[in-house]
């Protein structure tokens, strides 16, 4: 548990900053990700996001809800960083979205009491198809036509913010920056990344945190619908998908990337700590292959420790 105050910074930080030298854990004793209790945590997120929204000149923040656990939990922060009026979430439906998708994404918005808008983007994504169509002949659909679902998200949302100045969050989390699993130009669009520094498995305890302390505790009721939080995480840019088609289950790939991502750990050490071979050569190549993306990612707020 930590022992000093908690500092907030923007930084490029946890995710673009190289990984430690190997060993480096085991030669200064401290973990290189220190853990935070979560009404800290939660203090010290939102708090991240006033000060970066003032120091900048933004009054309103946008967040794109997508129904699932990242953008929810985003979303609860900016209400706490500024207020239910300077916010507004957009949900940008595809072909592929699920309705219990654009359910949660609307009951999330009425359990914040903020602005709430659709944007559909099944006929611009299919305009951007279309125009490709012509050097697209005699290649099958792969991950670029899911990626343009994606991208096509991130230009709606970009203009969103030019036209009404403001500020966009990014709602990815470390787990899927860290590994790759995220699209250049897409949901990694944004002016400020505020749970950049937080694992999956911190994303889901803190939302837990947030419903059972500051809503069932208080008497506000559900914040963050039960069922964002109880569904397979899922980016439904294809039917059907999930994100353990292309990742380890998150309590899994969490574990690996703490000792390798922050720790330093070499493959051979998680190897002999326990970790399938297989495992670790996967998640390691897709660490170390991402490295161009996280240097592009927005800004992220960096928890630190003052000694």
């Amino acid at each position: 548990m930590p022992t000093g105050p908690a500092q907030i910074r923007t930084t490029a930080g946890p995710l673009a900053r190289r990984r430690p030298a190997h060993g480096s854990s085991t030669n200064s004793g401290k973990p290189a990700h220190p853990i935070w209790p979560l009404p800290e945590l939660y203090a010290a997120l939102s708090g991240g996001i006033r000060d970066y929204a003032r120091a900048n000149g933004f009054q309103r923040v946008l967040v794109a809800l997508s129904g699932g656990i990242d953008s929810a939990l985003v979303a609860a922060l900016a209400v706490e960083a500024l207020g239910a009026a300077s916010v507004t979430g957009v949900s940008l439906p595809s072909v592929h979205s699920s309705q219990h998708s654009r359910d949660d994404a609307r009951a999330l918005a009425q359990n914040l009491g903020i602005c709430f808008e659709t944007i559909e983007i099944a006929a611009p994504v299919a305009a951007a198809e279309a125009a490709l169509a012509p050097l697209f002949t005699g290649y099958a659909p792969d991950l670029t036509e899911e990626n343009i679902q994606a991208r096509m998200r991130g230009l709606l949302m970009m203009a969103l913010s030019n036209k009404f100045g403001a500020l966009l969050l990014a709602t990815g989390n470390k787990s899927e920056a860290a590994v790759g699993y995220c699209t250049l130009y897409g949901d990694m669009c944004g002016g400020l990344a505020p749970i950049a520094g937080l694992y999956k498995t911190e994303v889901y305890a803190l939302s837990r945190w947030i419903n059972r302390e500051l809503g069932g505790g208080s008497g506000r009721g559900e914040i963050i619908p039960q069922n964002t939080i109880d569904k397979p995480p899922s980016a439904e840019l294809r039917p059907g998908q999930k994100d353990q088609d292309s990742l380890p289950p998150y309590d899994v790939l969490d574990a690996v990337l703490r000792r390798y991502f922050d720790d330093g750990a070499t493959r051979a050490e998680l190897v002999a700590e326990g970790f399938a071979e297989a495992l670790v050569n996967d998640i390691a190549a897709k660490v170390d292959r991402s490295e161009y993306k996280r240097a592009q990612a927005a800004p992220a707020l960096n928890l630190s420790l003052s000694q």
